[in-house]
Formats: structure tokens, sequence, C-alpha cells
């Protein structure tokens, strides 16, 4: 079976995108359920959607944080 996925499974809090894949988590839950078709639709619509994610670490990195205590953010 044909599968966007590339094993970064984390949702984008703002657009509901997977950072990794761009389906939606109804969309990853269903995936065996979808027919070719269906696949091969979102499947196409998923480097539009990647392009709206915002690429950040989710959690602040120690190199951010230490950046940020001496003042350099």
């Amino acid at each position: 079976m044909e599968s966007p996925c590339i094993l970064v499974c984390s949702i984008d809090m703002v657009t509901g995108y997977c950072f990794g894949c761009g389906r939606t988590r109804d969309e990853i839950g269903a995936w065996t359920l979808y027919t070719s078709e269906q696949r091969r639709v979102i499947m196409a619509e998923l480097p539009a959607r990647l392009d709206t994610v915002e690429r950040k670490p989710r959690r602040e990195t120690r190199r951010t944080r230490m950046a940020r205590e001496r003042g350099e953010a």
C-alpha cells in the first residue's frame, strides 16, 4: 500500500497537518480504509499542505534556550 509516511509523526497545532507527511490525524487513522484513488487524491494535495506547515521544533531546544538566556534571541 502506498503511503507518504516518513516516520516523522508530529502534528502542527496551527494547520493540523503532520510535519512529516502533511496528512491530518483523521487521514492517518483511516489511511488503510481509503481506496487507492482516495489515497492518490490526498497524496496530490500533500506538497501544498507541507508548504503551510511551520517547520520549527515543538519544544525549545537547549541551544535556543541558552541563546535566549544570553539575550541573543
